[in-house]
């Protein structure tokens, strides 16, 4: 329990007390991985809970609603992802070299790539959100609490055996130090959840799909992955989920 508090603490900015968490040995956080889609049912079940207030409390609409919800996804993690997603851009589309590329996603600037980066996904997301409860195929609160858990879930993908492609930062703590059993209890436990509650398999297991195209792409680029790209994933992940939850259903 104290390994899920420390997870919930470094990936969101839910009030997690200190000394809930100082005992911990932090050189293992790797084996946080297994507690992954637990945060993100938390921050699925609070964002979700923001949309139903809106929508069905206030009765603002389905725009507006789907724009608070993706507002409480990123106030829920402090943007910690959408940081990553908007690093990651200016890095990968500057046309440099790998170090250069590096180097950029250091800077805290954010650069045009970056920028258009957020706001594609950012509006994407809203749109998808908003024409899932006016489409009324499934029950929009199942999809909203389990896009959160598949793209956290699906970080791991970007995990497990791979390279950090820098000496040092906060990705170093889980890239290519999780263990291949904390990986698949990470994926089955993130599977059941969206698969049981969204009462739809493909989304997730198409999910899966790009989050191995996206590992791919960013080795070849980068020549591994850092705390950006899992950030950039967990963004890009989230939206691909919705996406084909509205496309299958």
């Amino acid at each position: 329990m104290k390994m899920f508090l420390a997870m919930l603490q470094f990936m969101t900015r839910i009030p997690v007390p200190y000394q809930w968490t100082e005992d911990l040995d932090f050189s293992k956080s790797y084996r946080g991985i297994i507690w992954f889609p637990i945060v993100g049912a938390v921050v699925g079940m609070l964002a979700s809970l923001i949309f139903h207030i809106f929508y069905a409390g206030f009765e603002v609409g389905p725009w507006l609603s789907a724009a608070m919800y993706v507002f409480a996804l990123a106030l829920i993690t402090g943007g910690l992802h959408l940081d990553g997603l908007a690093d990651t851009c200016d890095g990968i589309f500057s046309a440099r070299k790998r170090e250069q590329m590096l180097e950029i996603m250091k800077d805290s600037r954010i650069g045009t790539h970056g920028v258009l980066a957020l706001i594609f996904v950012l509006v994407i997301k809203m749109l998808i959100v908003a024409q899932l409860v006016i489409k009324g195929e499934i029950g929009y609160l199942s999809v909203l609490f389990s896009a959160p858990i598949a793209s956290r879930t699906l970080m791991a993908v970007l995990m497990h055996h791979q390279k950090y492609a820098r000496e040092e930062g906060l990705g170093n703590i889980f890239i290519g130090k999780i263990a291949t059993s904390d990986f698949y209890w990470c994926i089955g436990l993130g599977a059941l959840f969206c698969i049981v509650v969204t009462g739809l398999f493909w989304p997730f297991i198409l999910s899966l799909v790009c989050a191995y195209l996206i590992r791919v792409y960013l080795n070849k680029i980068l020549g591994g992955q850092t705390g950006d790209t899992l950030g950039a994933a967990c963004e890009l992940l989230e939206l691909v989920f919705l996406m084909f939850v509205l496309i299958i259903s």
